[in-house]
């Protein structure tokens, strides 16, 4: 069997096993954010959070919920990570420093698992499993809580009401993201994956030199690392490691637990506004740029553009030779098209095409198909600015699914679109115009450099958490202006969404017309896919052209 084939069908078994799963995964999720009923471990979570089930929350609380839920969990976390050399399991591993707690505390509430640290010789196993992993269920719960009070906004009419944050998180938790982690852990132990908590064994190599190996809680937190579209790695290998990511076959499922909620949760939108077309044309066209962005990566990858990856047959540095150039081009498209950060390749590495389509994946939003619920709820803002320009230019007052998009409406999503890209140029331009700063945390001050700059300001920003090896993102610094990225760029565009829900809640439905914009089918979901790639190429395309275009054109 060719490479090439191989390439194609590893490719056609992913997307046949995500098609199989998604529409009774996507309708599973529409019953469970719809169910009047609690489940008995639900009502006890209430009562000992003292939440009353039963309330309807209006946007400005079911924001205030999030912003103060997530701040605790900042503040909790944080205490974990300074106090780390206190608690059991701690390896007798020190207490970790002050801005390195503040990156990874932000980093983990935020869904974006940046690290700037080696997780085996930095983190003990207590705070692993129960300071990092927790936070990779609550952030992922947290990102599925405001998608579907979006679609609510859209479904309801004549309310200010949006839900129960409460009641949204924990259903999230107990009844999706446990039992799909627990059996993907599973899955992984079966396929070798490494769950333990044992600590640093000595061995001797082949070469007769020692080696500490570790070992830990690792399956259980992989399966929910990829699944919550967290990223992070328990080893700075991430899942390039044995111990997390074993054989051909767990590569290929840890690549479908980054994409199975995402890609399922346009049906839970089609059945909640109860047009379930809506939902296959958001699905179209995240599929679309997903699909665009691994042909292209392979492309460059297994094509070895440059006189070094030529001259070997291919671009293999930085790449397991068990996954090869194919399955490392599909975990990396997947995962910067998901915001999870995962990696199984030194994206530094790819060549200059192949890694800037990785740049380019995050920079238009992380939309295809985007995080867990952050992918959905990004989307259905781009539609709602596609039918906003599509009624500009016939003269019509632009609606989507009965709902008008007025003044209200589309400031707040040209809040939301600005606010990414305007925390990643700034950041990115402080760090490349201040000298000390460049000296500090870039290896290569050209082209390569500049991509790599971009590349961790651009992850930090989107609640990605992938990054260019090459950036030297450990300093105090970098720890304290990535932390403020990562903070700004999940918490403002939630708030904004959430605005936005509320103010489609109120409104009267209006009545299709003749003249109404249909938003199913073929040309909506082109005029769609059109939008995403124009906001993002016309407002970073001097940024790329200076960086990987340049970079690739040497």
């Amino acid at each position: 069997m060719t490479p090439a084939l191989a390439a194609v069908l590893q490719i056609g078994l992913l997307v046949l096993a995500l098609a199989a799963v998604h529409v009774p995964f996507g309708d599973y999720m529409a019953r469970v954010f719809s169910d009047s009923r609690h489940l008995r471990a639900e009502r006890v979570i209430y009562r000992l959070g003292g939440i009353d089930a039963e309330a309807d929350q209006r946007w400005p609380a079911y924001a205030r919920a999030v912003l103060g839920f997530s701040f605790v969990s900042v503040l909790l976390l944080y205490a974990f990570l300074r106090l780390q050399d206190q608690l059991p399991l701690s390896l007798g591993l020190p207490a970790v420093g002050p801005d390195g707690a503040w990156n990874t505390a932000v980093s983990f509430v935020t869904n974006t698992n940046w690290q700037w640290y080696s997780g085996e010789s930095v983190m003990g196993h207590l705070v692993q499993m129960s300071g990092l992993a927790v936070q990779n269920f609550v952030s992922a719960a947290v990102g599925i809580a405001v998608a579907i009070a979006l679609v609510r906004g859209f479904a309801r009419h004549r309310t200010d009401r949006l839900g129960n944050f409460w009641v949204d998180l924990v259903r999230g938790t107990v009844r999706i993201l446990l039992p799909v982690a627990f059996l993907a852990a599973v899955l992984l132990l079966v396929g070798g994956a490494v769950q333990n908590f044992a600590g640093p064994q000595e061995v001797t190599t082949l070469g007769g030199a020692t080696q500490s190996i570790v070992g830990g809680p690792i399956a259980s937190q992989e399966a929910i690392k990829d699944l919550g579209t967290n990223g992070g790695g328990f080893f700075n290998a991430n899942s390039s490691h044995p111990f997390e990511n074993p054989t051909a076959w767990t590569n290929l499922l840890e690549i479908f637990l980054l994409l199975v909620i995402p890609f399922s949760l346009p049906r839970t939108f089609g059945r909640m506004v109860g047009d379930r077309r809506q939902g296959l044309t958001i699905l179209g066209v995240m599929a679309s740029i997903w699909l665009a962005a691994v042909a292209v990566i392979t492309w460059a990858e297994m094509r070895g553009l440059g006189a070094v990856p030529q001259a070997a047959g291919g671009a293999m540095e930085g790449k397991e030779t068990r996954f090869g150039e194919a399955a490392s081009a599909l975990f990396a498209a997947s995962t910067t098209g998901t915001s999870t950060g995962s990696v199984n390749s030194f994206h530094d590495s790819f060549t200059a095409l192949g890694g800037g389509v990785t740049l380019l994946n995050m920079m238009l939003g992380e939309v295809a198909p985007g995080g867990v619920g952050a992918g959905l709820y990004g989307m259905l803002v781009l539609a709602v600015l596609t039918v906003f320009l599509a009624g500009l230019m016939v003269g019509r007052t632009p609606q989507y699914l009965g709902k008008r998009i007025g003044r209200r409406e589309i400031t707040l999503v040209a809040l939301y679109i600005l606010t990414m890209p305007t925390l990643l140029l700034v950041g990115a331009a402080i760090t490349a115009g201040t000298p000390a700063l460049v000296d500090a945390s870039v290896q290569d001050p050209g082209a390569h450099g500049l991509s790599e700059i971009l590349y961790a300001y651009a992850s930090a920003t989107n609640n990605n958490g992938s990054a260019f090896a090459g950036f030297g993102a450990g300093t105090p610094y970098q720890n304290v202006a990535l932390g403020l990225g990562m903070l700004l760029g999940r918490f403002v565009p939630i708030v904004l969404v959430l605005a936005l829900a509320g103010s489609l809640a109120r409104q009267q439905p209006v009545a299709v017309g003749a003249g109404t914009l249909p938003t199913h089918g073929p040309v909506f979901a082109g005029l769609l896919g059109f939008v995403v790639l124009v906001v993002a190429g016309l407002t970073f395309f001097p940024a790329l052209a200076l960086a990987p275009v340049a970079e690739a054109l040497l």
